[in-house]
């Protein structure tokens, strides 16, 4: 391997890293071994090599294929950037853009894959995508390419077109193939800005703004309806993979204590001497769960995804109660029984569960509350886990009610979705709670599903 190639898969391999893929050193090593048995001509092929070695799950395939476009585009410009046109002096004809219409019009019937789409793509982007901006440079956008050319306006053109030409073919799938060949050209264009960006201002910064983290890594947070939709549809394969892991762990763990009786037995063989010691078989521990769940708007999305995940794990629980608040604490173990369809559990404890007097959250007087009618829930072979912020609107904290609960229990912790330098900041009383009960910064995915196994 060449020392240009060596050190560019070296940052891509970095940029990977930073970007949230979990890219291991030997995964590495195993991709610069595959780039010296494939044809390094064939750009898909070094694609596939590298997405064959580097990439474990589908969700991070995306961001995978954007920071490869970006470390091997498929073109490279000639020399320095061009001078912004000055559109004024050139405005767009419409005979003009009538004839670039007609011609995506004609690629879109065809096959997306085929280098003629992209280079098309490329085109457009060098036609229209060109910004001026301040100080004499330029910027590179997608949006003017695709306000000038419109495609999703040639829907219905295309529709008609591909139904004449092949008869029978039901207009649904048609549909869905224009529709699908679009998005594969907005994407092309989207990709060709990334990379004329990326050539201006470097590929490390461009590489750190336009690839956005797995959805393993986005913050509870700052999650969008979109992307909470696809943590829900993760909950059951990711507890599938924690239980698989769980089981395994638990199957190579320690062994038991010292079998004295069936040791001194087996060494009767040896002449007395005790040369094989017998141990008892180890009984794993299955903790009961208790979750306490801050359910205000502030902190939703990460209460119900840790809910949903832990609900799913439940077999790896003795018995697991679940209980939320705002300003008073009401039990909602019922809602997520076993079958039960996780929007349906989410609604149902937000209209029917009694966690609400004044909707502001005040910790002190939900610790006080539960101490009062739920005491029992809490023995000595129970793991009590905390969730929310710990922003208790300047109330009083109650610090022991929150005591006791945490001695009558076997574990107590705390998961805060806030990032760690937020704590303590206005109403949090993150400090004095992190006083009694161990308090774990919990921010993603993969920090939840980090400590749900340490806990099982």
């Amino acid at each position: 391997m060449s020392e240009p190639l060596l050190d560019r898969h070296v940052a891509f391999v970095g940029a990977l890293r930073e970007a949230g893929l979990p890219v291991s050193l030997a995964e590495g090593l195993d991709a610069a071994r595959a780039l010296t048995v494939i044809d390094l001509a064939e750009r898909e092929t070094l694609r596939e090599a590298y997405a064959a070695t580097l990439v474990k799950r589908a969700q991070h395939r995306p961001g995978f294929d954007a920071l490869f476009d970006l470390w091997f585009p498929p073109v490279i410009s000639d020399g320095p950037p061009e001078p912004a046109p000055d559109h004024a002096a050139r405005p767009v004809l419409p005979n003009e853009t009538a004839e670039l219409r007609d011609r995506l019009a004609e690629l879109l019937m065809g096959d997306p894959d085929d280098p003629a789409f992209r280079a098309f793509a490329r085109s457009m982007v060098g036609r229209f995508g060109r910004v001026p901006a301040a100080g004499n440079r330029q910027s590179w956008f997608s949006y003017p390419v695709l306000r000038a050319l419109s495609p999703q306006t040639l829907i219905a053109r295309l529709l008609d077109a591909m139904l004449a030409e092949r008869g029978g073919v039901p207009e649904a799938l048609a549909r869905t193939q224009i529709s699908r060949n679009i998005r594969k050209f907005e994407e092309a264009v989207v990709s060709d800005v990334r990379r004329r960006i990326a050539e201006d201002s470097g590929i490390e910064k461009i590489a750190r703004t336009s690839v956005p983290p797995p959805i393993d890594r986005v913050d509870f947070l700052r999650l969008t309806r979109d992307e909470l939709a696809r943590l829900r549809r993760e909950v059951h394969p990711l507890a599938r993979r924690l239980a698989t892991r769980l089981t395994a762990r638990r199957k190579q763990g320690r062994r038991g204590r010292l079998d004295v009786r069936r040791t001194v037995r087996a060494s009767l063989s040896t002449g007395g001497v005790p040369l094989t010691p017998r141990l008892r078989p180890r009984r794993p521990h299955r903790p009961e769960l208790v979750i306490l769940c801050d359910a205000s708007g502030s902190v939703a999305a990460f209460s119900h995804f840790t809910l949903l995940l832990t609900f799913a794990l439940r077999e790896q629980f003795t018995k697991v109660r679940a209980f939320a608040f705002v300003d008073t604490v009401d039990e909602i173990t019922a809602y997520f029984r076993p079958g039960v369809d996780v929007l349906d559990a989410v609604t149902r404890m937000t209209e029917e569960a009694d966690i609400a007097r004044f909707g502001r959250t005040d910790y002190g007087h939900v610790f006080t509350r539960f101490a009062e009618r739920y005491a029992d829930a809490i023995g000595p072979r129970t793991s009590l886990l905390i969730l929310g912020d710990a922003r208790s609107n300047y109330q009083a904290p109650a610090l022991d009610a929150l005591r006791r609960l945490a001695g009558e229990a076997r574990h107590a912790y705390w998961l805060n979705p806030e990032p760690r330098p937020q704590w303590d900041t206005g109403d949090s009383l993150a400090s004095a709670y992190a006083a009694i009960v161990p308090m774990y910064e919990c921010r993603n995915v993969a920090q939840l599903a980090a400590f749900v196994e340490d806990l099982a």
